[in-house]
This record gives structure tokens, sequence and C-alpha cells, in this order.
């Protein structure tokens, strides 16, 4: 993320916006209170990720999704088609800043004057129309190991390559909910090959951009923040390839950049 993203939100309200939601989506959607928030996705029918965000309970009959990455535009028309009968509608706001306020409880919600704040322990998330904004919740975030899927890796990872078992956003004992048969068989089957990592890179890359050496693809990354020296990213990285990255030893990729891991986070 070399630049700050634009809050980009969906609001879902009406009498069945829980029990929709927690149909469609991959956390226990039904054991969220109001005033709190969970990380959640929307999973295809092969259990790859098509959307991941905090899902807010701003009203007993209102949830609100603030995307990490893709459009709301586009995820709302998405989910539009498995509405049927659900007494729900489905709105994508318009495009806000999001900019770091003060520590608020992990979870926490508190809708303040200048706009929503998503409490994240020691920082909070603010979506706001201010001009003004703080990105240093970028950084914090990346190290806490908080994804977000950029440009182009929508409905290409399944959740554990993105660590979310950990961050609690896929649910294995709740009903149906698309994906979740893969989720399962991941779970207690195993087969796992990739997982996410934190990397610092030892000059500025793309976010999104896959990760070659001699031998091929090794990995793709995702948000990343440059210095003025080099760079932190999350990366997924093949097991293979990370089992490699010991003891602080860094690593050559293609194009002369060299990599080093920092962080590994289980599933």
């Amino acid at each position: 993320m070399t630049t700050p993203p634009y809050a980009e939100t969906v609001l879902i309200e009406g009498a069945d916006a829980i029990a929709f939601a927690h149909a469609q989506f991959s956390s226990k959607v039904d054991t969220l209170a109001q005033g709190q928030w969970q990380f959640s996705a929307w999973l295809n029918a092969q259990g790859r990720v098509r959307a991941l965000f905090h899902l807010c309970r701003v009203a007993d009959d209102q949830l609100l999704l603030l995307l990490r990455g893709g459009d709301a535009a586009s995820i709302a028309a998405a989910l539009r088609p498995f509405v049927f009968r659900s007494r729900i509608s489905i709105t994508p706001r318009a495009p806000q800043q999001l900019t770091a306020s003060s520590a608020q409880p992990l979870y926490s919600l508190h809708d303040h004057a200048r706009g929503l704040c998503l409490g994240c322990g020691s920082h909070s998330l603010q979506i706001t129309s201010s001009a003004v904004v703080d990105s240093g919740w970028q950084r914090q975030q990346l190290r806490l190991g908080w994804p977000w899927l950029v440009a182009g890796t929508q409905d290409t990872f399944l959740p554990t390559a993105l660590s979310l078992p950990r961050l609690q956003a896929v649910a294995i004992d709740k009903g149906c909910y698309p994906g979740q048969e893969i989720v399962a068989r991941l779970h207690y089957r195993g087969g796992h090959k990739q997982h996410l990592h934190g990397v610092e890179l030892s000059q500025p890359k793309k976010s999104g951009a896959l990760l070659r050496n001699s031998q091929g693809e090794v990995g793709r990354l995702l948000d990343t923040i440059t210095t003025d020296k080099n760079a932190e990213a999350l990366a997924v990285l093949n097991d293979s390839f990370a089992a490699q990255l010991t003891d602080g030893q860094q690593l050559p990729l293609e194009d002369g950049l060299m990599l080093r891991l920092t962080t590994a986070w289980a599933t």
C-alpha cells in the first residue's frame, strides 16, 4: 500500500440481515454483538477468498462491511443474487478515507462525530470524510499480520494462506456457507502449502507482485510499505521456500531482490 486505501464499505440492513450474513460469510455472525466488529470473509465455491473485511454490527439489524481490498459496488452486486426472499437491502456506500486514531479495545466499535471508529487494540481505524488522514495504522496492521487483498488477488487464496483462522475469520463449527466444505477438509486433513509471512525486501516492490527465484514462483506480495532503504510487506509464501528462510537469512529472488523473513504466522 504505497498510498492510503479508501474505505470501501457495504451496508446490509433489514430484518434478515444477520441470518443472511451468517449463511454467506465464514465467521460466526450470529454471535456478533451490537457495537462490536469481527474479521470475516466471503468465499467462493472453491473455498478461495472473494472478499475480506471487518464485519461491524452497527445496529440490531444493520451490518457494515469495511472491505480490506476490492470495491464496494462489485461486492454488493455479487451478493445480491443470493438474497432470494431475505428481507434485506445491500447498499454500497460512497468511498471515504481511512485514518489512524487513538487506542481503543480490540473489536470495539465507536460512532464518533468524525465517523465510525474500529478499535484495534494499540490504535483504532476511523472511517472519515476528512481530507487530513494519518496512515500510521498501515504499518501497525501489517506487523500484526492483518492482510489486505490488493488488486488481482481476489478469488486467489485459501483462508489458511491468509492466516484467517488465526484471526477467527473462518469457523469450522457452524452451518454451511460458500466454500465451507473446502475449509473443513483442509482443517481436518491438512494439505496447506502456503502461509502468510511478514518479510523485508531489499528494494521496493509493487503490492500484488509475484515473487520468483531460479526455480520458479515462490509466493506473492500483499500489502507493502516502502521506506527510504527497503520495504516491509506481508507475503503468501510457498512452505518449501519459507522453510529455507531461517536465522535471519536473506535469499535472492529475480531482478536482484533479496528477501528476509521477519514473522511467520500459524493458520
